[in-house]
């Protein structure tokens, strides 16, 4: 068997640490930037010299923000650190970018008000969402109906930023669209069931070839039959969706 390619290999370490996608798309860019930079040499081929040529060009040519070339270091010393496990010295001598000092732009409460009242439906839901419970667009669309806790008013945020688990409060203002939006997408996955859709397939490291019934109920998701509900948040028609029809490997 051959050895996989170098960016590969970057993909895989990244995801054995459990990164988040976002970090390993973002290391992946910049290790790809700072191999075409130096004419595609490997990176062991390289070493201080070559890496702070390419930090300062960074900061010199493309004046970049100070948060990017900081995630383009990291990204640099994951790969020989982790990946390619070579040491490197402390790296002195980088002509570091400027950090922007910049006032944040928050909107008032009557600009929000402005916007909610050009939004409805699913749209309006994450909105209120977003504005209401603190959620990052991502952690709303990723939002499942075992996270939401009506009796408590919260929300449990699975799988943050960092990959942190986290408890935010669930509006009073939302909780009455929230379930009315829960029980149109629960006769939709019903009416999905009566039709023998609403299967899916387990990525790996499960078989591609072992199929789950979903349907109503308590249920375990490590069992080959499951009866929960597998519910989502999505980013299209409806907030709340039930699970697709089937899953492939990716």
């Amino acid at each position: 068997m051959t050895s996989p390619k170098l960016l590969d290999q970057v993909r895989i370490v990244a995801r054995v640490k459990h990164f988040s996608l976002k970090t390993e798309q973002a290391y992946v860019h910049w290790i790809r930037r700072f191999i075409l930079f130096h004419k595609k040499r490997h990176p062991k081929e390289m070493a201080e010299p070559e890496i702070r040529q390419f930090l300062a060009h960074l900061a010199v040519n493309l004046h970049v923000s100070a948060s990017t070339q900081t995630v383009a270091i990291s990204a640099i010393l994951f790969l020989y650190r982790d990946v390619l496990k070579r040491d490197l010295p402390y790296i002195d001598q980088i002509e570091r970018a400027k950090p922007s000092r910049k006032l944040p732009v928050v909107f008032t409460r009557a600009e929000v008000k402005m916007i909610l009242a050009h939004l409805s439906g699913t749209e309006l839901l994450i909105a209120n969402l977003l504005y209401g419970a603190g959620l990052r667009l991502v952690e709303a669309c990723r939002l499942r109906v075992k996270d939401i806790d009506f009796a408590m008013k919260q929300i449990v945020v699975r799988e943050g930023k960092g990959n942190v688990d986290r408890i935010t409060m669930l509006p009073e203002a939302v909780i009455p669209s929230l379930r009315e939006q829960l029980q149109r997408v629960k006769l939709i996955h019903q009416r999905d069931l009566q039709q023998g859709l609403g299967m899916f397939i387990f990525p790996s490291p499960w078989s591609a070839s072992t199929r789950v019934q979903t349907g109503s109920g308590p249920g375990s998701m490590f069992s080959r039959r499951c009866h929960a509900p597998r519910i989502r948040v999505a980013e299209s028609s409806d907030v709340t969706t039930s699970a697709p029809k089937r899953f492939s490997a990716l």
